[in-house]
Parts: structure tokens; C-alpha cells; sequence
């Protein structure tokens, strides 16, 4: 087993999973990474060898039970309990009511909420044996605001929430600490690049600098805990 203290990120991609894995790594963390593309993941877990970080990449289906358990075992087993849990999956499906499919919805519905719940069952138990431990729930604009057509969005990111305010009411006094992250724009992905939207860099939101924020959330003093804040660009209306 792994000596150094042990993070999580659910939803590993070039982007923002990326960066808090690296940002984690950078500060002593074994880091095991999770998500769906094992190809995806063994890049990220190489560039983080490669500047002398250690990490494990295991793949799982946020969506189904006991993928997520065997995904969280494989961690034990490499690694050991995690101090901290990132869950930074999601899933968007920009369709009004009438265009959703059922099963799109609960799809995303399971992506963005139901997949934190299980995440956390996961982790909940060490870290309460131990006393300690951090959950950052990775939320958007849609946990704040329904737009229309944004409800394959919404309805999971509002659910996100709502499980990270019961989390850190349930949990916090067992030193436990949960906040919930709204980011609000646009991350500056390869994603986005590949998409051809053309925005100045000033106007995405840098995924290093949001990893610096889930950093200083963990670090956060118990007689200071944010339960959630929001990030976006110097530029963006709100």
C-alpha cells in the first residue's frame, strides 16, 4: 500500500480532471484516477509518473454500483483509504423536455448525481473511522439555475447539491469536508478547442487555476470550512 495520503478524481479527462490530479500529485498525493476511457486515463497517468507523482489508473461506470465498487476496491487494495474525493464526473444533454429521451435524462441524471452519491458511500466509512476527510463535488451554473432546454443538466447538478449540503450537515461535526464547486463558464479544454469555439483565453476559466482553488479547499482550517463557492472569468456576466 501507498504511504503518502491518497486522493481521488472521479472523471479524469484532459481538462479539468486532469489538472486537479496533476495539482494533487505535485503535493505528495498518491492519485488514482477514474473514468471510463482507460486509454485517456493511462495518458494522465503517465504524464503524472513522469514528473515524479505517483498514480493509478482504474476504469469504472459512475452510473452502475458495482462498477463503482470494484473500482474503489482496486484503490484500497493499490493504494489505501482516501483523505480526499473529487467527483468531477458529467454528462450534458442540451435538448428541451419534448426532445429528451428517458433514457437520456436519467443518463445524465445518474452522471451528474447519482454517480456522486455512490463515490461517496465509497469513501464515507474510513473517513469517519479516521476522523478526517475532504469531498469536492465539481457543480455548474445549472445546479443554481434551470435554463430551458439545460434540464438534462440541471436536474442532476441541482441533486449535486443538495447531496453535498446533506453530506456536510451529516458530516462535518465527524471532521469530515464537503464543498460544492459552481463552476460558471466556459474551461478552456482541448474539448472546447476542438469544438471551434472561438473565445479569447481571458474568457475560459484555466483548468490549473480551478485545481489551485480545489488545493485550497482541501487545506482549508475546520474552524474556516466554505461549504461552496463559485469560479468564472473576470469577464463573465452573471
Amino acid at each position: 500500500m501507498s504511504q503518502a495520503k491518497v486522493a481521488v478524481v472521479v472523471g479524469v479527462g484532459p481538462g479539468l480532471g486532469s489538472a486537479i490530479a496533476h495539482r494533487f500529485a505535485h503535493e505528495g498525493f498518491a492519485v488514482a484516477l477514474l473514468a471510463r476511457s482507460a486509454d485517456q486515463l493511462t495518458q494522465i497517468q503517465n504524464q503524472i509518473a513522469a514528473t515524479g507523482g505517483k498514480a493509478i489508473a482504474v476504469t469504472a461506470d459512475v452510473t452502475d454500483e458495482g462498477s463503482m465498487k470494484t473500482a474503489f476496491a482496486e484503490v484500497f487494495s493499490q493504494l489505501d483509504a482516501p483523505e480526499v474525493l473529487v467527483y468531477n464526473a458529467g454528462a450534458f444533454q442540451f435538448a428541451g423536455i419534448l426532445e429528451l429521451t428517458p433514457e437520456q435524462f436519467e443518463s445524465c441524471w445518474k452522471v451528474n448525481c447519482f454517480g456522486a452519491f455512490l463515490a461517496a458511500q465509497q469513501v464515507l466509512p474510513k473517513m469517519i473511522e479516521q476522523g478526517r476527510g475532504t469531498i469536492l463535488f465539481t457543480g455548474a451554473t445549472a445546479a443554481l439555475r434551470g435554463s430551458a432546454r439545460f434540464a438534462g443538466l440541471a436536474v442532476g447538478k441541482f441533486g449535486l447539491r443538495a447531496l453535498a449540503q446533506s453530506l456536510a450537515r451529516e458530516f462535518g461535526s465527524q471532521g469530515i469536508h464537503v464543498a460544492h464547486i459552481v463552476i460558471d463558464g466556459i474551461i478552456d479544454t482541448p474539448k472546447v478547442k476542438a469544438r471551434g469555439i472561438e473565445k479569447e483565453t481571458y474568457t475560459l476559466l484555466s483548468p490549473e487555476a480551478i485545481a489551485q482553488t480545489y488545493w485550497y479547499l482541501y487545506q482549508q482550517d475546520p474552524t474556516a470550512w466554505t461549504l461552496e463557492l463559485d469560479l468564472r472569468p473576470a469577464v463573465e456576466k452573471f
